[in-house]
């Protein structure tokens, strides 16, 4: 047991945890960070073997009910339309995410005001744009500035090419008339802060093996660490302990031989995901917190958002031979905005994805009825194989007290802590959105030449975005945590993932979810003389 307390606690190592300890070294404090998962290596990555196919399927799924590494935890999703996924290392989910970059809209943190649904944030854009642009700097992204959809903003690359993928969809999008933009990626085009350009080898989601991806264990912990802030692997947290002033005080974690040990500090801060983060407050349940830490709202868990996925694909007569990036090419916020005729409130994006790989192909025209198994298989295959454009709806998911996540009566992770239990289900409005978003793919396919498309109303395996389980807002009655991440509850505990997202908006949170980080961290430093006030 060790008594040797530090200034700053932060819990977990991924996109938010890396951004924040970077920020908060400056402040003069010790800062001591908790991972769960190994340092990974880039010799290991599927990308380096000719069965990658197989392995980014099994042994680097970003399911951890498939993948059932050593770091993770089982997560209870029984029943849910949408899987959820997480990678515990350092780097956290960006080991395997697509490092596709948008940033939340201006309109995206005032949906109660313009649209008469949810909650309006206590922070807007303008609040965070210094600090997404700082997050740019730090993670090396590729974009185009002018971008119609957003405020102006410059990245600081060019963008990723598009590849014969984007330019036929494009196509498709001009002849409609409808927006698309090269898309903000964490990936560089060119060599950038001791990193190699992007090689194009394509499939980013199972790891870079070359490190032309953005992940915060290449970008912001080798920096942090040379600022003095320590990391230790290899750390599962069991539960956030309390003071006799009520204060957090520190935590009790299972280090890597599972022996139990307590670590003390100042400030605490969760950087554990919308999933993690719940169920480790819920966990620290006590006398003086029956409810679980930081919970007198009772909204602990609750308002779970994903993004729901929907997949279009066509098939075309002309090659595709367009490798890269597998989620960044380019995007469009045609449907975006609130145009209550379409049947729903609120929008989507596109992500417009490139080709598969043979496997992957083999797999999609199967399901799809155009490759068969057996005789005939090559030759359909190779119609297929190579021919292939489409995109991804990703559409608003609107907080529902009901989608939650609690801790599971039976289910365990390999030290004895309860498992997360995810109670999930699509609204009407996520459903006609989906349907709307399938329509106008497809015809925008039809219209970049497409013979053949097809849809899958509902991707399963997409639930990587986690999201709204300890909201921020001012009124402690209807929030967790205030403007700045710090918990309404407990003025020593501050929270930084996609957890206290208020709504979700249409395009990748991670971008968000990192500026708000760096926003926390400097709310801290500028308020340290009365942090707990």
């Amino acid at each position: 047991m060790s008594d040797d307390a530090v200034g700053v606690l932060i819990i977990g190592a991924g996109a938010s945890g890396g951004a924040f300890a970077w920020s908060i070294a400056d402040a003069g404090m010790s800062v001591l960070c908790l991972e769960q998962g190994p340092w990974m290596k880039q010799s290991d990555y599927p990308t380096n073997n000719l069965d990658w196919e197989s392995r980014a399927a099994t042994e680097f799924s970003p399911n951890p009910n498939i993948r059932n590494r050593e770091s993770d935890y089982p997560v209870n999703g029984i029943g849910t339309p949408i899987k959820p996924l997480m990678f515990n290392a350092v780097g956290g989910s960006t080991i395997l995410w697509a490092a596709h970059f948008p940033r939340l809209t201006p309109r995206d943190f005032r949906v109660r005001t313009d649209d008469g649904v949810a909650d309006d944030w206590p922070i807007d854009y303008e609040t965070l744009e210094p600090f997404f642009a700082l997050n740019d700097q730090m993670m090396g992204v590729s974009g185009l500035a002018g971008d119609p959809a957003y405020p102006y903003h410059e990245p600081p690359l060019p963008p990723i090419p598009f590849g014969a993928t984007g330019n036929v969809v494009a196509r498709g999008f001009e002849k409609l008339g409808w927006h698309w933009w090269p898309s903000d990626s964490a990936i560089i085009s060119r060599d950038y802060n001791d990193r190699e350009a992007c090689i194009n080898l394509g499939p980013c989601t199972s790891g870079c093996s070359h490190g032309a991806k953005a992940s915060t264990d290449i970008t912001y912990w080798p920096i942090a660490e040379r600022k003095g802030v320590e990391l230790r692997t290899g750390c599962r947290v069991r539960e956030i302990t309390i003071g006799e002033d009520g204060m957090a005080d520190g935590v009790l974690y299972y280090d890597a031989d599972g022996v139990l040990q307590e670590q003390k500090a100042e400030i605490v801060v969760l950087a554990s995901n919308g999933i993690g983060t719940p169920r480790l407050l819920l966990n620290s349940a006590s006398e003086r917190y029956p409810d679980g830490l930081a919970n007198s709202s009772g909204l602990v868990g609750k308002n779970l958002m994903f993004h729901p996925y929907a997949q279009i694909r066509g098939v075309f007569d002309e090659p595709l031979f367009g490798r890269g990036p597998l989620g960044c090419s380019i995007w469009s916020h045609e449907f975006y905005k609130t145009d209550r005729s379409r049947g729903f409130v609120r929008g989507y994006s596109y992500e417009i994805s490139r080709g598969l790989g043979p496997a992957g192909e083999a797999l999609y025209g199967n399901g799809i009825g155009r490759i068969p198994w057996g005789p005939g298989h090559h030759e359909a295959w190779s119609e297929i194989y190579n021919h292939t454009a489409g995109m991804v709806g990703i559409t608003e998911d609107l907080p529902d007290e009901a989608n939650t996540v609690t801790l599971d009566p039976d289910l365990t992770d390999s030290n004895g802590i309860p498992a997360p239990k995810i109670t999930y289900e699509l609204s009407e409005n996520s459903h006609r959105m989906l349907a709307h978003a399938e329509e106008r793919g497809q015809e925008a396919l039809r219209a970049a030449g497409a013979t053949d498309t097809h849809s899958l109303h509902v991707m399963e395996q997409a639930g990587w975005h986690l999201m709204g389980t300890a909201r921020m807002g001012s009124d402690p009655k209807t929030s967790v945590v205030n403007g700045w991440g710090r918990a309404h509850d407990v003025k020593n505990l501050f929270i930084i993932d996609g957890s206290i997202f208020v709504t979700s908006g249409g395009v990748n949170p991670t971008s968000t979810i990192q500026a708000l980080a760096l926003y926390v961290a400097d709310s801290i430093k500028k308020n340290i003389g009365n942090l707990f006030d």
